[in-house]
């Protein structure tokens, strides 16, 4: 029986989850995908990037606005 996902996580007990490379139905984020043989490893720079890019963001909200999320 499946679960929502409100169900499954907790952001009391644990705010911060890791990314994985391999997203659902055999979607590669990045990596080299073995059922296919594509490689999507142009994508990588672009994820980390962006990670860097939200990481900012969220950093300098915390640092200008008053109230805290």
């Amino acid at each position: 029986m499946t679960q929502s996902r409100q169900s499954q996580v907790s952001l009391t007990d644990t705010p911060y989850y890791h990314c994985i490379y391999r997203c659902v139905r055999r979607a590669y984020l990045c990596g080299e995908d073995k059922y296919t043989e594509k490689s999507f490893e142009h994508r990588r720079q672009w994820v980390v990037e962006r990670m860097h890019y939200i990481t900012l963001l969220r950093f300098l909200i915390l640092i200008f606005v008053p109230t805290h999320f």
